[in-house]
């Protein structure tokens, strides 16, 4: 095949920002809200399902539910996101989604531990295949100026997810309303409705062009991009020409799928030192979430006494500074620059939770307290955590991207996510504020260690395409 020289990637970073951008991060980030709902329902009720009246569970089986919760997430993002690098990114953010509306629908006819583990595998699994989908196309879509705001705040809004479940099990669990014993069922069913109104609105998002014509699909790229150029000139008026210098020379139109062994090239070889970065941040990002917001009833109900029914209540204010955080300083990923601002939310946050751990452990908070310095602490955390998802989308190769996040995913959440909720559920179930303490300062080590590694390692991604950060293997750069 001869070589061929395509504008398309320039085409779409020039674009202002109109409301086809916004069909499309609504769309493809409810993601984030889903997740959100899925794991604050868990978290709000998890002394509900403690009850023998619903499922009876023990601490260390809730914890448990977190981290098989995790562990379908893991299988979900490897096997789904090397789909999506092979099949496209449309094909598989449409079949993850329906792999989670099942999963969490059968959630709420569980009769026992063992079929609500299981279910909570199947979830994970739609889960996980949606971050390695979702993160590849928003990247893919959105212009370069504005992608780090725009990702994090994406990210960020797993927060709404969680401020919708705490919302959703108060209203629930009431006994005037439903009552405990079929509240908690009630809440997964909801969250499956939620998926399939949402399926139908992403059946319009289109195939990213970038990897259509990185396939070797030019006629349907073109298709596309003159489309999506219609639909924002219809708002704007008359486009401005691409730069002259924004083209992309592909080795050959057809080239295909990264096999393992060039991923592995990547990651080890080429690019060892973004891979390095990348795994600190999604490991000591998935132990510092996991760790706190899997066990957070847990701490509430058996340290500060609060009422099972009660316990949504303290949801809010954590969920509202998880929001904020992506808001407030993402625009700053993309002003100031990446490392920096990495480094900064990810020290600051590890600080933050080492001495609201060391007051936790004092004695010194009640509950209201307690939430409310978690709110501080994770409005730097939630930043953090979604410049992590933000670097592994954005610093590897198109052809290679998704099964990139996926693989960082993977380790992160296998090493950091897996370990935190079964970790702090022994550490809750001793009693013991000194024990939950030391599990709180191992997390603030991983994301000041990490944080450091960024701003000496971290790739300047900011305000540039992405075929600039990362060429595609199929581009002359790679020969």
């Amino acid at each position: 095949m001869t070589d061929l020289r395509s504008d398309i990637p320039a085409r779409l970073d020039r674009l202002p920002w109109s409301r086809w951008h916004w069909r499309v991060v609504i769309a493809l980030g409810v993601a984030w809200v889903l997740d959100g709902l899925e794991v604050t329902l868990v978290g709000s009720i998890g002394a509900v399902l403690e009850r023998p009246d619903t499922l009876g569970l023990t601490a260390g089986q809730i914890g448990w539910s977190g981290s098989i919760y995790i562990a379908g997430a893991v299988v979900g993002a490897l096997v789904f996101g090397r789909l999506t690098d092979r099949l496209g990114r449309k094909k598989l953010f449409l079949v993850t989604l329906l792999v989670y509306t099942l999963g969490t629908l059968a959630t709420a006819f569980s009769p026992n531990f063992a079929f609500f583990a299981l279910c909570r595998f199947v979830t994970g699994l739609g889960i996980g295949g949606e971050y390695a989908a979702i993160n590849s196309a928003i990247d893919e879509l959105i212009p370069a100026r504005v992608r780090g705001r725009v990702n994090l705040a994406i990210n960020g809004s797993f927060w709404i997810g969680a401020a919708l479940g705490a919302g959703i099990s108060l209203v629930l669990i009431d006994a005037r309303v439903i009552g405990p014993v079929w509240g908690w069922r009630a809440g997964f069913a909801l969250g499956a409705v939620l998926a399939v109104a949402m399926l139908l609105v992403r059946r319009d998002v289109p195939e990213s062009p970038r990897w259509l014509i990185a396939h070797g699909r030019i006629d349907e790229a073109k298709r596309i991009i003159e489309e999506i150029e219609a639909k924002v000139e219809a708002e704007h008026g008359p486009l401005p020409a691409p730069p002259s210098t924004g083209h992309v020379q592909y080795a050959a139109a057809g080239h295909r799928t990264a096999s393992m062994r060039e991923v592995a090239r990547v990651l080890l070889k080429h690019y060892r030192q973004r891979s390095v970065v990348a795994l600190a941040l999604m490991v000591s990002q998935a132990f510092f979430y996991n760790a706190i917001f899997f066990t957070y009833a847990l701490v509430l109900t058996r340290f500060y006494a609060v009422p099972e029914g009660r316990v949504a209540y303290y949801i809010f204010p954590f969920a509202l500074g998880n929001v904020l955080g992506p808001l407030l300083l993402g625009p700053l990923f993309d002003r100031v620059g990446r490392r920096k601002m990495i480094a900064l939310t990810y020290v600051l946050a590890g600080v933050g939770l080492a001495i609201t751990g060391w007051a936790f452990m004092q004695g010194w908070l009640d509950a209201r307290t307690q939430a409310l310095c978690w709110s501080a602490v994770f409005f730097l955390a939630s930043a953090a955590a979604s410049s992590a998802y933000l670097t592994v989308s954005e610093v590897f190769p198109l052809e290679m991207r998704a099964i990139a996040i996926a693989i960082f995913y993977a380790v992160g959440m296998g090493a950091g996510g897996f370990a935190a909720p079964v970790l702090f559920g022994m550490l809750i179930e001793t009693g013991s504020r000194e024990a939950v303490m030391v599990g709180y300062a191992i997390g603030a080590v991983l994301v000041i260690v990490a944080g450091l590694l960024a701003l000496r390692y971290a790739a300047d991604a900011e305000r540039k395409p992405l075929e600039e950060v990362a060429p595609p293997l199929a581009s002359g750069h790679w020969r």
